[in-house]
């Protein structure tokens, strides 16, 4: 039961490492959008290529009323990441250490 949980432990860190690396992206990504940079600018495209599946659902889902002219869509983004950490990654954890104390 020790390689499951050690397996078991090692996707929880790398979807903490992903899930936060994430965060950081969007979080730019938001930021960049206050001073209108260059949408030539290779970082630039590269952010909005990576962020853009993310954002854009969020963007569709949301009811008419919410698009107030202000992008949320980061902000839900960044909720269901902070969800994910503190649910999937917890649990994902808690699990590895109950298999290791099998």
């Amino acid at each position: 039961m020790f390689i499951l949980a050690n397996f078991i432990s090692a996707l929880a860190s790398i979807l903490n490492t992903v899930l936060t690396v994430f965060y950081w992206i969007i979080l730019i990504r938001a930021l960049l959008s206050w001073v209108s940079p260059d949408p030539y600018n290779p970082i630039v495209k590269f952010l909005y290529q990576v962020t853009e599946p993310i954002l854009e659902p969020i963007r569709r889902i949301l009811p008419f009323s919410l698009k107030m002219g202000i992008d949320i869509s980061p902000i839900i983004a960044f909720l269901a990441i902070w969800f994910l950490k503190d649910f999937l990654i917890r649990t994902l954890f808690d699990w590895a250490m109950r298999l290791r104390s099998m």
